[in-house]
Parts: C-alpha cells; structure tokens; sequence
C-alpha cells in the first residue's frame, strides 16, 4: 500500500480541494486496481505500476477543463476498468455516472471497487451504448475506445437537448491520442481539441487530447 500511498502524490499535485472522504478513496484505488488485476486483467501489466499518471489522472484532465453541475448525468461509454468513470466520480460527488461496457468480466471489477469505495453516485450496465433505449444524459465520456465518427453515432442518441443545467452545452467528451488530423475529418464534426500536456507537464502525456463535441 506504500506505493500506491507515494504514487496518489501525483494527483495532488495537480488538485487540492479533495475531501477526506475523497482522498482515502484516491489512495485505495493503486491496491485495488493491483489486486483485482491479478484476477481479471483490466489495466495492462506494464500501465499497473503507472495507475495514478495513466489511467487515474488521465481522467482527471476532464475534471481540469469541465466543471459539473451537481445533478449532472454522465455515461462513460465503453468504460473497460471504470476509466474515466470511477476517478470522475471521485472527484464530482454529486453528480451520477453510468459505466457501460460490453465486457461482463470488467464491470465485474468497476463494481467490486465502486463497492469498496462506497461509491454512491456510480452505476453500471453490461450492454453496448447503441443498445440503450429510453435513457437520456447530459454528458457522455470516453477513452480510447473507439474513432470519433463511432462515438459521436452511439452517444448523439443518448444526449439531452432539452436541458442544460451546466456552463457548457450538452456533449460528448473523449479521451484520445495522437494525430486525430484524419479522425476528425472522417467523423466530420468541428470539435474543440483540448492539448492535456498544457495542463500536466508528465511526458506520458504528449500527444494526448481532451476531444469536446457540443451537441
């Protein structure tokens, strides 16, 4: 536990208003995620030792360019290990995500942890987004699962137009990385491309966007 404890630094660096509720449940995430991978492999081998730069702060950068109203609702679109969807929820308490993902085994895990973490604002459904019917969010997020033209076809669907509650409008926002020069121009969308290294200096994150598409 002394290394996820030196490890969750890195997020506090970057993010100083956490509770204490808050902080314990940042802190267990490194032996969480290390323990249940072992079991059922939802962060690669060589990304687990990197969990707080990779994967916990990764979806974080969210958090560093959107604030949420409390009562926003969010899907976290192919979700995988509960990333950006389980940080994000740490971090904005009031406000409710839901984590789909096609892969039964791995919400296994994002459940297992959400429970550990007394995660009251978190839910999650085995289906693919496509296949949702008679649900409406406010926000969708995603991270790497799939090119922009896909997420924009599966989310649109899911996104309310009728209320806006936030700053910014309804919409899609992803993770991605490298040149999104032709992703962009095959989904044939205009989105605001948000560089993350302006906002933390680690080198794992050149070549790494925060990808907005208003709806």
């Amino acid at each position: 536990m002394e290394k996820a404890q030196s490890t969750v630094e890195l997020i506090y660096q970057y993010f100083a208003e956490f509770s204490d509720l808050q902080k314990k449940q940042l802190e267990k995430l490194g032996g969480l995620y290390s323990e249940w991978n072992q079991m059922i492999n939802v962060v690669s081998r060589k990304d687990i030792d990197s969990l707080y730069e990779r994967h916990v702060l990764h979806s974080l950068s969210i958090a560093a360019q959107f604030h949420f109203t409390p009562g926003t609702e969010i899907i976290d679109i192919g979700t995988g290990g509960g990333f950006p969807g389980i940080p994000l929820a740490i971090y904005f308490p009031d406000v409710s995500f839901h984590l789909v993902d096609s892969i039964a085994k791995k919400l296994k895990v994002v459940d297992a942890i959400a429970t550990e973490l007394e995660l009251k604002n978190l839910t999650t459904q085995h289906t693919r987004a496509e296949e949702i019917k008679g649900r409406k969010f406010d926000f969708a997020v995603s991270r790497a699962v799939a090119p922009l033209k896909d997420l924009w076809t599966w989310s649109k669907p899911l996104l309310r137009s009728e209320r806006k509650i936030n700053d910014m409008k309804n919409g899609l926002i992803c993770l991605k990385g490298g040149d999104l020069t032709e992703e962009v121009a095959v989904s044939g969308l205009r989105p605001h491309v948000l560089d993350i290294k302006s906002i933390f200096k680690q080198e794992f994150f050149e070549s790494k966007y925060i990808v907005y598409v208003p709806s």
